[in-house]
């Protein structure tokens, strides 16, 4: 048995009948039955699902009152049975001559709680406290009830073991000013469970939505939503039965509304992420420390283990994480992206009053979307793009087709180019450092890219120019800079944008961009369609780059997909190395996914040093490496620790 920090819930809506409390609980263990198999560990019904909750005056018969805590019962003696799922049901209870409207938690065999409803709804068409109480008031005077003979604990809970902790919302409370799930969350809840007989009307729905989304968000949690179904629709009211699973503002799954049949939604909450997001944002640590509720009660439950060998994963991972969602809002996602690189383009300019930058041009990826983003940037601020200098260094690696588009490219954006030829310069250097030229090592390479910056720099000097670097973060993640050549810049605006958000931008730049013609789109798809590579080692005899910079570093599609789970999410070797086979199993091996993982962080380790001095870059996405802003990591720490259990 394996846990990797997931745990699987489900949110169920019973097909009904209203005051048939038998026929109900029929249904929900049929539900409760279906939810094992699929190693559902915790399942929500909806508001009052034993009796139903349009019951109306009915709620006071004695007759029905029994029939619900009797099949309350019967649900509690099932899960004695059936040991490995947490029921969460509702139903209505008398204390002390008053009726509540209750949520609560079974589990091997026993009520391990009941939450009363707080916020009663009594407006429009609803009408609660004709029938129920408020639980404010009366779970500051007692903290526990019978039911069946047996005490439980009553009020405030928070549902905990040694690997997560929950806690429930009853319906109306997600709707107040200050829901309940936020001082339960800023107290410990990780998932919040909410049971709810929430009617249709038009667009409710998108608002209802909305609701649970931001409330996970801003909670950091897992948020899972059960409402009454169409089977529950009578007189006046028509319900949908609405089903939803967030995580931190994120869905992760829903059912869909107006099921004439019982549904039954799930998906896996990523509970190491919502840890890690909580820990690290500090707002949300000032908040649990300046809003401890002692009257809140901690109730210990058995432990539950998601297997993940036996049960998998349904939910989904993206293959690019950093890469913006398809569909509607994309177009906006991109320009986001573009709009960010232009404008602290522009604020840096603005600031040194700088009129001109200085570029080198490789007719490859980075250096593109560098352009672009300076010639936007140009055009924002009304400053003649001529100022712009943009030069292309071709060396011992350049090929004909990556120096055909830098011209091109230069050229058809109509700014200053230069050609400047480094193979001289390098040579004069070899001799000077006594370096034999046919000795293609790392001097040899590393040579031509500082030859490269010093030119760069030394014409910033001359034309009181920025130079603009070009290196991005995926780069910067793993080292693939020469310290002191293209590691260096004046700014450097692709330093947030992983390798392959660069190329989708640029995609998306190529299809959409207000600057861009039939020649110039064709040009970027050329550009998008070369190897990457940083052209320090000879081409074939054909002309044709061999040096291919993924055939040494390994995919970046890998190596961005490890990175954003390692600084994004924190997730541990053996979770990404599952969640990579998970996304990847069709395209790459186990060990080639493994040594690729091996590969990423003995790269990341060691390269540090670099990144501990690198210009200004803007921060684009929720990934950033900068040492004054987002990561701050010692340039000699061990990775010993997290090759272990890769090893």
């Amino acid at each position: 048995m394996r846990d990797l920090g997931f745990v699987r819930v489900g949110a169920a809506t019973p097909k009904m009948r209203v005051a048939d409390a038998d026929y109900n609980t029929e249904k929900i263990l049929s539900l409760v039955n279906e939810a094992l198999k699929k190693g559902i560990k915790i399942i929500v019904f909806p508001e009052l699902c034993i009796t139903g909750y349009t019951c109306g005056d009915l709620f006071f018969q004695k007759e029905l009152y029994e029939s619900n805590l009797r099949n309350v019962d019967r649900i509690v003696k099932f899960s004695a049975t059936e040991k490995d799922i947490v029921i969460i049901i509702g139903f209505y209870l008398i204390v002390e001559d008053m009726l509540f409207n209750c949520g609560g938690v079974i589990h091997n065999g026993k009520i391990h709680g009941v939450v009363p409803k707080k916020y009663l709804p009594n407006h429009n068409e609803f009408y609660e406290k004709r029938w129920f109480v408020s639980g404010f008031d009366f779970i500051k005077k007692i903290d526990s009830v019978k039911i069946n003979g047996e005490r439980v604990p009553f009020g405030n809970i928070i549902f905990e073991n040694k690997n997560l902790s929950f806690s429930l919302e009853i319906c109306e409370e997600l709707w107040a000013a200050i829901p309940p799930s936020s001082q339960l969350c800023v107290n410990g809840a990780k998932i919040i469970f909410n049971l709810s007989a929430s009617n249709e009307i038009v667009s409710k729905s998108n608002y209802r939505k909305k609701l649970v989304s931001m409330q996970s968000a801003k909670n950091i949690c897992g948020y899972v939503y059960s409402s009454s179904g169409v089977n529950e629709s009578t007189t006046d009211l028509v319900f949908g039965g609405e089903t939803l699973i967030f995580e931190n503002g994120i869905l992760l799954e829903e059912g869909g509304r107006f099921n004439r049949e019982s549904k039954l939604i799930y998906s896996e909450i990523d509970l190491d992420k919502l840890v890690h997001d909580r820990i690290n944002n500090k707002t949300f640590s000032e908040c649990s420390a300046f809003n401890r509720d002692m009257s809140i009660i901690k109730v210990d439950m058995d432990e539950i283990v998601y297997d993940i060998d036996e049960f998998g994963i349904t939910r989904e991972f993206s293959k690019s994480p950093f890469v913006p969602f398809t569909g509607p809002g994309l177009d906006e996602r991109c320009e986001e992206i573009f709009q960010i690189q232009t404008n602290a383009l522009a604020k840096r300019l603005s600031h040194t009053n700088i009129k001109n930058v200085v570029i080198g041009i490789s007719g490859g990826l980075d250096s593109t979307l560098a352009l672009l983003v300076s010639y936007k940037t140009f055009k924002l601020l009304k400053v003649d793009v001529k100022n712009i200098i943009g030069i292309t260094m071709p060396g011992f690696g350049t090929s004909d087709q990556t120096y055909k588009n830098a011209l091109n490219l230069m050229k058809k954006l109509g700014i200053t180019h230069k050609e400047i030829s480094i193979k001289e310069a390098v040579l004069k250097h070899f001799k000077d450092i006594n370096h034999d030229p046919s000795i293609t090592d790392v001097t040899y390479e590393n040579s031509q890219a500082r030859e490269r910056t010093q030119i760069l720099m030394d014409i910033a000097n001359e034309k009181g120019a920025l130079v603009i670097g070009t290196g991005d973060l995926s780069e910067a993640a793993l080292g693939w800079s020469t310290y002191n050549g293209d590691h260096m810049s004046m700014y450097s605006v692709n330093f947030g944008v992983p390798k392959t958000l660069v190329k989708f931008v640029i995609k998306w730049l190529s299809e959409k961009s207000d600057f861009m013609d039939g020649e110039l789109k064709e040009l970027l798809i050329s550009i998008l369609d070369t190897p990457i590579s940083p052209e320090l080692l000879p081409v074939d005899e054909t002309g044709k780059i061999i040096q291919k910079t993924e055939m040494e570093i390994g995919p970046y599609v890998l190596n961005d997909f490890f990175l954003f789970h390692f600084i994004r999410n924190g997730y541990n070797p053996e979770k990404i190395l599952y969640l990579s086979k998970y996304v990847f199993e069709e395209e790459y091996s186990y060990e080639f996914l493994k040594n690729s993982l091996i590969n990423f962080y003995k790269r990341f380790f060691s390269q540090q040093f670099k990144r501990s001095c690198v210009p200004d870059g803007p921060k684009v996405g929720t990934v950033s490496l900068s040492p004054r802003g987002d990561w701050r990591m010692p340039s000699d720490a061990e990775v010993s620790t997290w090759l272990k259990k890769l090893k």
